[in-house]
C-alpha cells in the first residue's frame, strides 16, 4: 500500500480522476500504447494516452483502442503550441535542412522521403478536444502552452478536468487565472520535451524549488514530473506539496512500451555525461541521449522551429530506426534513469505503492 499521507488536495485527485494511488503514467508521445494506458489502470493509476499533435482521425482511432482494452477512466494528452506560419524565411531554411537530411540518408544508405513544407499541415489542437468530446473523455492534459479561453469553456462546459502543465511560475499563474483545474508541474530534469509554453526562453529551474515555489502560489492539486525514480522520491515529493506524481521515464522498457528492443538495450547502458537537453530532433528542447544526430544538429543552421523540425526529421528517424541506427534516432530519458524494468507498466508502478 501507499503509504503517503493523504490530504485535502491528494483526497481530490483521487475522487476526481477515479484513481485508488495517485500516480499518473506519463502521456509519452512514440511510446506510449493502448496497452500502456489499460496497464496503468490496472494498476490503480491513471493511464494517459499521448495524441500529440495528431489529427481528429487518428486521435479517435487511439482513443478507441484504449477503450477496448480499459473500462476505467483514463486522460487524452494533446499538444497546445503556436504554429509558426509558413514565412519565405522558413521556406528557404526548411529546404536547407531537407538537403541535408537527404544528404545524410545516402551517406547511411538510408531510403526516405522527405515531405515538402507545402504538405505539412499540423492540424492544431481543435480538431483532437472534437475527438475528445465526441469519445466521452473526461480528464485532458496539455502541454506545451496553454488552451485558449474558448476551448477552455468548451471543455469545462462538457464536464472535462483539465490538467495543464508548467514549467515556471510565470506559466503555473497563467494555468491559476485560466482555472485550470490541476497543474503538473515539470523540471528541468523531467525527461523528453520540455512542457514550457516559450520554446526559446527555457526555464532552468529545478523540479523540487518549482514545486515549493507554486505550492505556495495555489491550493489546487499539484502533479510532480521528473526525477521519480523510487517510492522514498514520492514521499519526500510529498512533505514539499506535491499531491500525485507522473510516471514517465521508468516505463520506456516496460512490457508495454513502444520501444524496440534494441532501443530498449540502449536505455539500460546510458551514462550519465550522455544525458542532454536538444532540439536537434524536434525544434523543441527535449531531454535525451546524446549521439551522433545531434552532434551534427545540435547549434547548426539546419534546426528549424518546432513543428517543422519534428515533421520533416520524422521519415529520417523511421528509416534509422528500422536500420536500428541507434546514433541516428531520438531517445528521451530523464535524470534519473536507473533501475529500468522489462516487466509490465502494472508491475512497475505497483512497486511504487
Amino acid at each position: 500500500m501507499l503509504s503517503l499521507l493523504e490530504n485535502h488536495s491528494m483526497s481530490t485527485i483521487l475522487n476526481t480522476l477515479g484513481i485508488d494511488y495517485p500516480i499518473i503514467q506519463a502521456p509519452m508521445f512514440g511510446v506510449t500504447t493502448p496497452e500502456m494506458v489499460a496497464a496503468a489502470n490496472k494498476a490503480g493509476c491513471l493511464g494517459s494516452t499521448a495524441l500529440g499533435d495528431l489529427d481528429y482521425d487518428s486521435s479517435l482511432k487511439i482513443i478507441r483502442e484504449c477503450k477496448k482494452l480499459t473500462s476505467n477512466t483514463f486522460a487524452a494528452n494533446i499538444f497546445v503550441n503556436h504554429i509558426p506560419p509558413i514565412s519565405d524565411e522558413l521556406k528557404i531554411s526548411y529546404n536547407r535542412t531537407k538537403d541535408y537530411l537527404y544528404q545524410l540518408a545516402e551517406e547511411l544508405h538510408l531510403d526516405v522521403e522527405l515531405p515538402e513544407i507545402e504538405k505539412i499541415k499540423p492540424a492544431g489542437y481543435h480538431q483532437q478536444i472534437e475527438a475528445i468530446l465526441e469519445e466521452n473523455i473526461k480528464v485532458l492534459s496539455f502541454t506545451f502552452g496553454n488552451l485558449d479561453d474558448a476551448a477552455i469553456a468548451q471543455l469545462k462546459n462538457n464536464h472535462v478536468i483539465l490538467i495543464g502543465s508548467c514549467t515556471s511560475e510565470k506559466e503555473a499563474q497563467l494555468l491559476i487565472n485560466s482555472g485550470i483545474d490541476i497543474i503538473c508541474i515539470q523540471g528541468i530534469e523531467a525527461g523528453g520535451h520540455r512542457g514550457s509554453f516559450d520554446n526559446e526562453k527555457l526555464p532552468q529551474i529545478g523540479g523540487i524549488s518549482l514545486l515549493q515555489n507554486i505550492r505556495e502560489m495555489t491550493p489546487l492539486p499539484l502533479i510532480y514530473a521528473g526525477g521519480i525514480g523510487r517510492k522514498k522520491t514520492m514521499e519526500s515529493l510529498q512533505i514539499l506539496g506535491a499531491d500525485a506524481f507522473q510516471i514517465g521515464t521508468l516505463l520506456l522498457c516496460s512490457e508495454e512500451s513502444a520501444l524496440t528492443a534494441f532501443e530498449k538495450q540502449r536505455m539500460l547502458n546510458v551514462d550519465e555525461q550522455e544525458i542532454m537537453l536538444t532540439r536537434s530532433f524536434s525544434g523543441r528542447y527535449a531531454r535525451g541521449i546524446k549521439n551522433k544526430f545531434i552532434d551534427l544538429f545540435e547549434n547548426s543552421d539546419y534546426i528549424l522551429p518546432y513543428p517543422y523540425q519534428n515533421k520533416l526529421t520524422a521519415p529520417f528517424r523511421k528509416a534509422a530506426r528500422n536500420a536500428q541506427l541507434i546514433e541516428y534516432i531520438n531517445l528521451w530519458t530523464g535524470q534519473t534513469f536507473r533501475n529500468l524494468s522489462f516487466e509490465s507498466t502494472t508491475a512497475i508502478l505497483n512497486k511504487l505503492k
